[in-house]
């Protein structure tokens, strides 16, 4: 594999930086610190410019936060310029390592995402569902997956492709950030493990995070391809799906993986690990999914009833615009509209109504 020189003067040319400010900026004009940012852009992206040529940037500040969805994880957002920062590295990086993942790895890509995702599981469980025999599936999901990837084992994957000292040392900064304060606020219980000051975790909600762990679990995609030669293998970021005839072979396949995991990525898997018939159907990517039919998962729906609850109270109090109401409405009526579910989409359509309370006054 031939590895690449001479990037990292790519990430801060201007024309990059630019592109990377337009990235960041998507759905968020209006935002104060957008706004702040963009007032006088080209003195912003010449101050980042020179801190990166001089190699003098350092991550700012994270805000922290929690959502539940459906358990709680700890959200961590960077500032508006650390965005721009991490849309310019990733417009360099990412293309470099996207060209040797596999086809069915469907998280955070170009081109992939869940729909396709299902599309193609279903697709192997047609096939499977014409044959003869019993069908089983193997699901596999790693164990608090993001705040357990080890940094020394990214980093020495990251140097397998990339030959820039610079790059690398660029790359390090967002991996191991000084001012990455991984410690949990007050009053937020959870069994994930304090990592302040530790050699592990990368903060949910990174944009250079969701590249790290493609790049992370991609070992784990080649080693299922190309050592165990396995056919209808497909992930999502950590939710695996194997599918095979073979109770006995699906079980040698899983310890397989686990030494693997364990060994090499210094990942656990987590008690979600089971085999399957294939007719009860797979939970997926938010979906449930048979050779048949896709409909939306129970605890899907229920989280999407209370977000909608939530959007419509936040629009009546003028808490948001139109043009978020309208994104929410769209992201959430594309999801339905990929499965079985018009009934949910035509009962939502005649009972949600969106108002500012003082419309409703007058």
């Amino acid at each position: 594999m031939k590895r690449v020189k001479n990037i990292y003067e790519k990430v801060y040319d201007f024309d990059n930086l630019y592109n990377a400010y337009l990235n960041a900026r998507k759905g968020k004009r209006f935002r104060d610190d957008v706004l702040k940012f963009s007032s006088n852009v080209e003195e912003h992206l010449i101050d980042i410019q020179n801190e990166l040529m001089w190699e003098t940037y350092k991550v700012g500040k994270y805000r922290k936060f929690i959502i539940t969805d459906p358990k709680k994880r700890l959200i961590m957002a960077l500032q508006f310029r650390d965005r721009v920062v991490q849309w310019a590295i990733y417009r360099q990086i990412n293309p470099l390592f996207d060209k040797q993942f596999i086809e069915d790895s469907y998280g955070c890509r170009d081109g992939k995402g869940t729909h396709r995702a299902t599309q193609r599981l279903q697709y192997w469980l047609k096939q499977n569902d014409r044959k003869a025999g019993k069908h089983y599936y193997l699901k596999l999901d790693i164990s608090k997956f993001f705040y357990s990837i080890d940094h020394e084992i990214l980093i020495d994957i990251l140097k397998r492709r990339i030959a820039d000292n610079r790059m690398i040392n660029l790359l390090k900064t967002i991996i191991i950030s000084e001012d990455t304060d991984f410690g949990l606020p007050e009053g937020f219980i959870t069994d994930y493990p304090p990592l302040t000051g530790s050699s592990l975790g990368l903060p949910i909600g990174n944009l250079t995070s969701q590249m790290f762990a493609n790049i992370y679990l991609n070992e784990l995609d080649q080693f299922c391809k190309h050592k165990l030669k396995i056919r209808q293998y497909i992930r999502y970021m950590d939710d695996i799906i194997i599918l095979g005839n073979d109770k006995k072979h699906l079980i040698y396949l899983k310890n397989e993986i686990e030494n693997f995991v364990n060994n090499k990525l210094r990942l656990r898997l987590n008690n979600k690990t089971a085999i399957r018939p294939i007719g009860m159907g797979i939970e997926f990517v938010g979906y449930k999914v048979w050779p048949t039919h896709i409909k939306i998962r129970k605890s899907s729906v229920i989280r999407m009833k209370m977000r909608l609850k939530e959007v419509q109270h936040l629009y009546s109090k003028g808490l948001i615009d139109i043009d978020e109401l309208r994104s929410v409405l769209a992201s959430y009526f594309g999801f339905m509209k990929h499965c079985n579910s018009y009934n949910l989409r035509k009962k939502l359509s005649e009972t949600l109504v969106f108002k500012r309370d003082n419309e409703s006054k007058k």
